[in-house]
């Protein structure tokens, strides 16, 4: 062996030596992977969830993928899931050359599960489903890991399973993305908020929007050049990420992922990927006895409650028996008891709104009224607002965090470039 050869075992011998004297008495030297479970509305209404699915994809060997499950608005199911997985399948051969830990597709085809396909009636749960009972499954293995329930959709499943065991709060670590899918799991996530206050949850209303509101981004990595310039004819998942808004990077659901990713993920103050977030101790609720007016103002993302009176029915409670139309979108309302009818809304973004109902009910019929909401959120106190935990976040509320009228949205846009760097490297991986 030469002197060079051996400075050189040397002093491998003595990194080595150094990290173990580093390491904590007894610890495991192996560096676990986050435990990581997808709640997706895939195939649903909004097509990105199958960019940011093949985003996770190329991404798994990072992870533990425990759980995809299909909680759907519209007509997404389980089978969005598997058809994504049989395309990875296609370029896996490739990209494990790069990612030896890549997991094999059967072990990601054994975790899909379906979800709920109906939004939650007004108490905010139903029945248990095939997806609700693996989150509970899933949350209750032996281990001192959290379970990351990444939330791309509606709440229901997470509520359903948190009404089903109320422990597995104790195990699980949920980032939502909220806005739009607030709107419409309003009632699962108002049942959450008054149950399950001390949930630890990031609700990210509008600080994910940083990632696709690209103002400042280099040309290559605009929202409409980034395909051509780097996905184009890429294997399977390249070739089929054109079918999604014509190749347009959107994936606003991906920094739920990019969230524990980079950054310490059990700090949501500080920076990661997936943005920064403050504590809330509460969420916004304002109660309407009938109809509220243009003089109502409201903060965004906030529930909004409108209860009526009408007849005493003798019919279950949660039955629908009116709609509220809001931007040609359609919101059922509930009977609550004792003549007593009620529905929930919530905007996606500062808004002025206008609403009527529809019911075969006269007293519930054409009721009309307005409201106006704005940022930032939460907005002031009100009576009717849900006291939250300690370990509730949300968007931030600085105005120099803003892009446009998007709260806490810079706190994503400021690390888009070097991510999408990052993630350009591996569709390289991939041969056209």
């Amino acid at each position: 062996m030469t002197y060079t050869k051996v400075l050189l075992v040397l002093g491998i011998i003595g990194m080595l030596g150094i990290g173990a004297f580093f390491l904590p008495k007894g610890a495991d030297q192996k560096i676990s992977k986050p435990r990581v479970l997808i709640s997706s509305d895939i195939g649903g209404t909004d097509p990105d969830d199958f960019q940011s699915m093949i985003h996770l994809l190329m991404y798994a060997d990072l992870f533990q993928i425990e759980g995809l499950v299909s909680s759907p608005f519209g007509n997404g199911r389980k089978k969005d899931f598997l058809d994504m997985i049989d395309l990875y399948e296609k370029d896996l051969p490739e990209l494990i050359k790069h990612a030896p830990s890549l997991p094999d597709p059967d072990s990601l085809r054994a975790v899909c599960k379906q979800g709920t396909i109906l939004e939650a009636p007004y108490q905010g749960f139903s029945t248990a489903t095939e997806g609700s009972d693996w989150i509970i499954k899933c949350a209750t293995k032996q281990t001192d890991e959290p379970l990351w329930v990444l939330v791309w959709g509606g709440l229901e499943d997470v509520a359903q399973a948190l009404h089903d065991a109320p422990k597995i709060k104790e195990k699980i670590k949920v980032y939502w993305i909220g806005g739009p899918n607030k709107k419409w799991s309003i009632n699962a996530y108002a049942y959450i908020a008054e149950n399950h206050p001390d949930l630890w949850m990031i609700e990210a209303n509008a600080t994910y929007r940083g990632w696709f509101m690209d103002p400042e981004s280099p040309k290559n990595l605009k929202g409409k050049t980034y395909y051509d310039n780097f996905i184009q004819g890429r294997g399977a998942m390249g070739k089929n990420f054109k079918n999604h808004y014509g190749g347009e990077i959107k994936m606003g659901d991906t920094p739920s992922l990019a969230y524990i990713m980079n950054g310490d993920p059990n700090e949501p103050t500080g920076e990661s990927w997936g943005g920064s977030f403050t504590a809330i101790d509460r969420s916004s609720r304002v109660i309407f006895d009938g109809n509220s007016t243009s003089n109502d103002t409201v903060a965004a993302y906030a529930e909004l409650n409108w209860k009526f009176k009408g007849p005493d029915l003798r019919i279950a409670k949660d039955s629908v028996c009116f709609t509220l139309e809001i931007s040609n979108q359609i919101w059922p309302g509930y009977y609550l008891g004792n003549g007593t009818y009620g529905v929930r809304y919530s905007s996606k973004k500062p808004e002025k709104g206008t609403y009527i109902t529809k019911s075969a009910i006269p007293e519930l019929d054409a009721q009309t009224g307005q409201y106006i909401s704005t940022t930032p959120w939460p907005g002031k106190p009100t009576p009717d607002d849900y006291r939250l935990g300690p370990n509730w976040y949300s968007d931030k509320k600085e105005p120099e965090l803003y892009i446009g009228d998007q709260q806490g949205a810079k706190t994503v846009s400021k690390h888009r470039e070097v991510f999408l760097l990052d993630w350009a490297k591996r569709w390289q991986w991939i041969s056209k």
